[in-house]
């Protein structure tokens, strides 16, 4: 079988099927599948489905969202969240050109392209060549509130949330910060 075949419901479905599903997401250690129209975990019970961007173009956001802001304790499922937003029709064009950019650099530099690039040090020195365009800063400034606004991402860093409610830091743990 490949990725072109019958379905249970009757004529030939251009896409993945299950068995080319589990075959691209064990090969090489790959990180994320991509499929016609989706993103997966090779580790986790999680995928992102895409509308307007291209599904490597939503892994290339993941992987890009993890080197902006490095957290190995934050799976890449809290990732996928804060990048969904750019599965849209409004910024799509700017999401695309971007990421095209960004694996043209890769290329240039003996990648195929960005997420091909295995080394976070190879990665993170592409962005640091295109941290002034308006890409990168739509990408990172838009992940300050779509990752650390996640509520399950809090209890990683220690923030029980507002303090207000609860009568304020200064009498609820105000000095117990022991992540820094």
């Amino acid at each position: 079988m490949n990725d072109t075949d019958i379905s249970p419901s009757g004529p030939a479905v251009r896409g993945l099927t299950r068995r080319g599903l589990l075959a691209r997401g064990f090969a090489a250690g790959a990180a994320l599948v991509v499929g016609a129209g989706f993103v997966a975990a090779r580790d986790a019970a999680w995928a992102l489905e895409t509308t307007a961007l291209k599904p490597e173009t939503m892994a290339t956001l993941i992987q890009m969202a993890r080197d902006i802001y490095p957290h190995d304790r934050i799976p890449d499922r809290f990732y996928a969240v804060a990048v969904k937003g750019y599965d849209s029709a409004d910024s799509a064009e700017l999401i695309e050109q971007g990421v095209a950019a960004l694996n043209q650099l890769a290329q240039s530099r003996g990648f195929d392209s960005y997420l091909a690039a295995g080394w976070e040090a190879d990665r993170v020195e592409m962005l640091r060549m295109i941290e002034h365009g308006p890409f990168f800063q739509t990408i990172r400034a838009g992940l300050v509130t779509g990752l650390y606004n996640q509520k399950e991402v809090w209890p990683v860093f220690g923030y029980e949330g507002e303090s207000f409610s609860k009568g304020g830091y200064i009498d609820r743990g105000f000095n117990d910060i022991d992540w820094l």
